[in-house]
């Protein structure tokens, strides 16, 4: 069996790179000077000439109309070839594609890959469509587009069109995927379709082993390979998902956790998108948002020289906000309410409903459109639930959301969504792991405001539930749809 390690795989990297832009002449005059370099000391080198960098293929405008690409995809420096035949629609976005080779070669999206236009997957000089990671950890010198938006139909157009793909820089698993057929679509097109393809793939962490020799090590029978195992992948809920503009975070996530046996996907594909909650349900769900912006719409509401609400004001509307259940206390200070307090705050900064001004908390612009009705309020409180930037804040967010769209009735699982954020490589600042209470530790976070949705009476033993118009917020939220 022939073993080749990482410092041998880049030097033949390197290698095949150089001969690439080499003619006849050329590699017939760098054989006969690798033939006597063991015995002349004469050394002759030899340049490459590379491609004109301004004759690659560039970007294509997206298609009107989607349609099918027939792929031929295979595993470089494969002995014997390993290959698969794909019909992929030609709308997917590129981390979805990423998917469906993952599903291709059985492999676990363990590791981090990216898409090439140019040479091959390592150059350069060809343009760069990059994995999650590699985006938020780029060099000020590096440049690469993030693949989630970028389609399919981008990169490939014509037939003989290929396409660049490497999974785990370790193992160095470099696919291409050449175009050799387009085909018409339909609405029920399907995300991919597997139609062909030769032998067992690689496994993860095999030490690159690519020939059959070493193959029948880590397999049980190299030679084994069936379509209809890559389309049963191809049913995960994974890809009806996808076709919903989820979030490409959260899709990266639903896969991840898919893979670990996780039903989050199912759930969530299993939501039925054309229920809609009546007026009157989301007026009752959402009464202590709509009493501040009535409030504030009807001269503004005032607030004492702290700056606190009036007592008055304070015992008339703890009724009205769930997270109120079961809190002891007269109610009637919101320095002592922290409920109370909390919710109040939350109007002005994340939510922009409501500014303060001399002395009085008087409706934005934002907000006095959300007062015109529930659903103008439901929709502004969904776009707000999602943050724009980066990092705990939006990944925490973001499974909230989703676990809480599929746990009407329930509490979502805070442990749960903590272990996942701990497996992302977030940590609390005195390096302990991510525990349930970081989940609403923030400004912002979605949990605070989910669990303020929802229809009186209230009940302490059900205060951390959420109701079924809380997940039907999580969910518009995620897919920006309406009530």
């Amino acid at each position: 069996m022939s073993v080749v390690n990482d410092d041998q795989e880049a030097l033949l990297r390197q290698f095949e790179a150089a001969i690439k832009g080499m003619g006849v002449e050329d590699l017939r005059a760098l054989t006969g000077a690798l033939l006597s370099s063991g015995s002349s000391t004469d050394r002759v080198t030899y340049r490459a000439r590379r491609p004109d960098p301004t004759s690659r293929r560039a970007r294509r405008p997206r298609l009107a109309e989607p349609v099918v690409f027939r792929l031929r995809v295979d595993l470089v420096r494969a002995t014997p070839p390993i290959w698969r035949r794909l019909d992929l629609r030609s709308d997917l976005t590129l981390d979805v594609v990423h998917q469906v080779l993952q599903d291709a070669f059985a492999w676990t999206d363990s590791h981090l890959h990216r898409f090439t236009l140019g040479t091959d997957a390592w150059d350069n000089d060809g343009e760069q469509f990059l994995c999650p990671y590699d985006v938020e950890n780029q060099e000020d010198d590096e440049s690469g587009v993030p693949e989630e938006q970028v389609r399919l139909d981008e990169t490939l157009g014509e037939p003989g069109d290929v396409l660049h793909y490497v999974y785990d820089y370790g193992d160095d698993w470099e696919l291409t995927l050449k175009l050799e057929d387009v085909r018409t679509a339909t609405p029920d097109t399907p995300v991919g379709v597997c139609v062909g393809g030769r032998r067992g793939a690689p496994p993860e962490d095999c030490g690159s082993l690519r020939d059959a020799d070493g193959l029948a090590e880590v397999l049980d029978d190299p030679a084994y390979f069936d379509p209809a195992d890559v389309n049963a992948q191809l049913q995960r809920s994974y890809y009806p998902l996808s076709r919903l503009d989820l979030p490409a975070h959260l899709l990266q996530y639903i896969a991840m956790l898919e893979y670990d046996g996780d039903e989050l996907g199912e759930r969530l594909a299993a939501i039925d998108p054309t229920q809609r909650l009546t007026e009157a349900e989301l007026g009752a769900a959402l009464r202590p948002y709509q009493w501040f912006l009535d409030g504030a719409g009807d001269g503004g509401i005032p607030l004492t020289a702290a700056g606190y609400l009036r007592p008055a004001d304070v015992e008339e509307v703890a009724p009205l906000i769930p997270a109120m259940e079961g809190w002891i206390g007269k109610a009637n200070r919101e320095d002592l309410t922290v409920p109370v307090a909390g919710f109040r705050e939350s109007l002005t900064r994340p939510l922009g409903l409501l500014r303060k001004y001399k002395g009085a908390l008087l409706l934005t612009r934002a907000g006095a459109a959300a007062r015109r009705s529930p659903q103008a309020l439901f929709a502004h409180l969904a776009a707000r639930l999602v943050p724009d930037d980066t990092g705990f804040a939006r990944d925490a967010n973001l499974l909230v959301l989703a676990y809480a769209a599929v746990s009407t009735g329930n509490e979502i699982p805070r442990r749960q969504i903590a272990e996942t954020l701990d497996s992302l490589g977030y940590q609390r600042s005195d390096g302990r792991p991510v525990d349930a209470y970081a989940l609403r530790s923030f400004e912002g976070n979605a949990l605070d405001v989910l669990l303020n949705v929802a229809t009186p009476p209230f009940d302490r033993r059900t205060e951390h539930r959420i109701s079924p118009a809380a997940a039907a917020l999580a969910y518009a939220a995620l897919t920006r749809s309406s009530a």
